[in-house]
């Protein structure tokens, strides 16, 4: 079989890679992600230093598709060796929000002056710190962090209000 387009991906010092079928885990200093890459259609295999992606169709897309695994996989890669952060601001205008981590939850609490407490779930291993009106959001896969900054920002949307005027929410204010 041809490969057309191709591309590598070059791993560093103290991160450990393996492949299993389609199934790339990489392992480093701040923990150790997976992520299975079958349903790409694409050849991976590891080459001394670096892991390389190769086309076994030609064509746009999977010139697209190898670029796409290839940057998946150096974002695992930065996740593993400096880890990914997400720092999130409660905003609040007349009550107060109060925020708190308990188990894989986060509570969000006195939002709009509810007295229910508002749930969102953390996916994988992201640890979360809240630091007066700050949260952060700290992990190994940067998906895994994304998605739980998206969690807790939809547990605070506020609906059929004006979103000029009622600003009250957990926002997304740095993604370091």
């Amino acid at each position: 079989m041809a490969e057309f387009d191709s591309t590598s991906v070059s791993i560093p010092e103290g991160v450990q890679l393996s492949l299993e079928a389609s199934t790339v885990t990489v392992s480093g200093p701040k923990g150790k992600v997976s992520r299975d890459f079958s349903h790409t259609g694409l050849r991976l295999s590891i080459k001394e230093n670096s892991v390389a992606v190769a086309a076994t169709v030609k064509g746009k897309k999977s010139r697209a598709l190898v670029g796409t695994v290839a940057s998946h996989i150096r974002n695992m890669i930065k996740g593993v060796t400096e880890g990914h952060v997400y720092k999130m601001k409660v905003v609040y205008a007349h009550f107060p929000i109060t925020v708190k981590v308990a188990g894989k939850e986060v509570l969000i609490e006195n939002f709009m002056g509810e007295r229910s407490k508002r749930h969102a779930k953390i996916m994988g291993n992201v640890k979360i710190t809240v630091q007066g009106d700050e949260l952060v959001l700290e992990g190994p896969d940067k998906e895994a962090v994304g998605q739980t900054a998206a969690n807790i920002h939809m547990a605070t949307h506020v609906k059929k209000m004006d979103p000029r005027v009622f600003q009250d929410g957990i926002y997304v204010s740095e993604r370091v």
